[in-house]
């Protein structure tokens, strides 16, 4: 009778792990409930800093979040955004990741207003401009917060912003595919809801990031996205368009880079989604605003004189092969010293 009852404790201990496991991946599969909208109007302003990403959103409650603060030298722009909105501080600062073009501002606005916490990747990278950063948060002392899936902040009146990446064991160097690198692939992805209203923030999230999210069940799904990596070609698979489903994409790049960013294959891709598509480098400052129901506005600071659908040619590989872990965007691509010089520049292209 002994080994009986041992068989069915065993039993019963396989069944409750097995509905504790099936608990776990229906927790996270399932759409998660989002408090009611408090009736006030959500901004989002992805903000024109040129070849990198600052998005400013101020909920109804008046909180302020910060997602990236542009290339070095964009902490003004960022400053004065921030004095329209008539903002006494920043509730939450995310960097996505290490890169200058999304830190290279941070340390000046930290300095410069009141910045309560500040949520990292915690992916270091050996540049002066992260050392910049972080000696920023120590001096004032602002709370230091690293990145997991999972975490909630609660922003008031309803809205919330949600962290679905980087996911452990972070992306290591021999893991990512070509073109790939370990700063990008760790990107800090959050998500904002408000109501009935969602969008999708992603820093410079690769392809693979994208596949490790849908793989672990995120909630990918949302309104609005911010395009990964500016539009590079390594991010926005065909996939990760499809499970999304959105109805608007923003891409946050310059008119000069040479990374050709937005690249041609990720503009059809998304077209082939049916987006309705925004670019900083054609029309400036997107701004989105919502209460929180079915409809949401999107307006830009200026009207588009290009094609919108039509990629930019790369003088420069965007991938580690190119160094640009180590340096981020080099600049504006050089005028030509005479009339000459673009002719024999096309001449001479392979």
């Amino acid at each position: 009778m002994a080994k009986k009852r041992g068989g069915c404790g065993l039993v019963v201990l396989v069944l409750i792990v097995l509905a504790a496991v099936a608990f776990y991946f229906w927790r996270a599969r399932a759409p998660r409930l989002v408090p009611p909208p408090g009736g006030g109007e959500l901004q989002v302003r992805v903000l024109d800093v040129g070849q990198g990403d600052a998005i400013l959103v101020r909920t109804p409650s008046g909180k302020i979040v910060l997602v990236d603060a542009g290339v070095p030298g964009s902490g003004r722009v960022v400053l004065d955004a921030l004095r329209r909105l008539g903002a006494p501080q920043v509730d939450l600062l995310v960097a996505t990741h290490a890169h200058a073009d999304h830190i290279g501002g941070a340390d000046e606005v930290i300095r410069a207003i009141k910045v309560l916490r500040v949520l990292d990747s915690t992916v270091p990278n050996a540049t002066k401009n992260y050392e910049d950063f972080l000696s920023a948060i120590d001096e004032t002392q602002a709370q230091y917060v690293g990145a997991a899936p999972g975490q909630t902040f609660d922003l008031g009146d309803g809205a919330v912003i949600s962290v679905l990446a980087p996911i452990q064991p972070l992306f290591t160097k021999d893991q990512l595919r070509s073109g790939g690198n370990e700063p990008n692939a760790n990107s800090v992805v959050t998500r904002i809801d408000y109501g009935k209203f969602s969008m999708l923030l992603t820093g410079d999230a690769e392809a693979q990031t994208e596949e490790r999210m849908m793989g672990k069940g995120a909630n990918v799904t949302a309104d609005v996205l911010k395009v990964g990596h500016h539009g590079s070609r390594y991010a926005s698979s065909e996939e990760f368009l499809r499970r999304g489903r959105f109805k608007a994409a923003i891409i946050s790049a310059s008119a000069d880079n040479r990374y050709g960013h937005p690249n041609q294959e990720v503009l059809d891709r998304l077209r082939v989604a049916g987006v309705q598509l925004y670019r900083t480098d054609l029309q400036g400052e997107i701004t989105i605003t919502t209460l929180g129901e079915d409809d949401y506005q999107i307006s830009a600071a200026r009207e588009p004189t290009e094609d919108m659908w039509a990629g930019r040619v790369a003088q420069k590989d965007d991938s580690t092969r190119s160094g640009f872990v180590a340096y981020g965007d080099f600049g504006p691509a050089p005028k030509p010293k005479n009339q000459n010089a673009p002719a024999r520049k096309a001449a001479g292209a392979r």
